[in-house]
């Protein structure tokens, strides 16, 4: 464990054992899972206005895509007049192509402790007995493949895990495709407005270009469909207790997706007006069986950074 997150992981022990010392006289067994769950739940509802602020970025950056492609392609041989016309793009709509990202970013380093406290045997040079408990009779810091091996009870629990993580991952991953064909949706309702004079259909057409080139990478395009399942294979190397705080961190963030997507279908809704609104979210419906857009779990970044 590095140095850097040993204070902090330490801290986060004492924190969920004694929620598990509280637990238990409540729940007997289960107290270590629980706390667990609950620990997870209030680091994500703390980071829950970081994680809002990233959708809407990513929301903003799917809205802008056609744009910022037209621009690629009108100044793409003058990179400094690509440059320029970018950033204005990004302040005039007040936004910036960092503005998905960065948020996630300030949450890695509290991803990354709950990860290294649920998958460490020690913390602060002591055993972690959190890992001592069981859920349906197995440690919490039993791997799939170690014991008694995938063929038995042990197995069946990992499983089940498996299987509900595989099945929020496939949900997480369809959400997406929705909420960035919202964005895309609302997009003209603003764009039509400052250019009414103009001929949109000479505009649109350099944006088209862009969709061969999606349908021209259908090569990776199985990568890019197996990317939201990440959070499963890591899972799968990682302790019991490691894969509940997966399953918990996974859910929480779906129900973040569900809860902004709702919230922009309402702002667009009392934007556009009754006869359009109801079109747009058809329209963004319809296309969710174009290809995944941001598959990637939102969960997967702090599990693969601590190697």
């Amino acid at each position: 464990m590095s140095s850097f997150l040993g204070v902090p992981v330490d801290a986060a022990y004492h924190l969920v054992s004694g929620l598990t010392g509280i637990l238990t006289p409540v729940l007997g067994g289960l107290a270590a899972v629980a706390a667990i769950v609950v620990f997870t739940m209030a680091v994500r509802l703390l980071l829950m206005p970081l994680s809002l602020r990233a959708l809407r970025g990513q929301a903003a950056q799917a809205r802008l895509a056609p744009q910022l492609v037209a621009l690629r392609q009108r100044y793409g041989k003058q990179p400094e007049r690509l440059q320029r016309e970018m950033a204005a793009l990004y302040k005039r709509e007040g936004t910036s192509m960092f503005a998905g990202f960065a948020p996630l970013l300030l949450q890695w380093p509290f991803l990354s402790v709950m990860y290294l406290l649920f998958r460490s045997p020690t913390v602060g040079g002591t055993a972690n007995t959190l890992l001592t408990h069981d859920l349906l009779g197995v440690p919490l810091g039993a791997h799939w493949l170690s014991g008694a091996g995938p063929a038995s009870a042990q197995g069946a629990v990992f499983l089940g895990l498996f299987a509900l993580l595989a099945g929020l991952c496939w949900l997480s991953a369809r959400l997406g495709r929705l909420m960035t064909a919202q964005a895309a949706a609302t997009k003209p309702a603003t764009a039509a407005k400052p250019s009414t004079r103009p001929k949109p259909a000479t505009k649109a057409k350099p944006v088209k270009g862009t969709q061969p080139a999606s349908g021209a990478a259908g090569g990776p395009g199985l990568l890019v469909k197996a990317l939201p399942y990440l959070t499963v294979v890591i899972a799968a190397f990682a302790p019991l207790a490691a894969g509940i705080y997966l399953f918990t961190s996974l859910a929480w963030s779906l129900a973040e997706r569900m809860l902004y997507s709702r919230s922009a279908v309402t702002a667009t809704d009392a934007e556009a007006g009754p006869l359009s609104a109801p079109t747009a979210v058809r329209a963004a419906r319809g296309s969710l069986r174009s290809g995944p857009a941001n598959p990637v779990s939102p969960v997967a970044p702090p599990a693969a950074s601590v190697e």
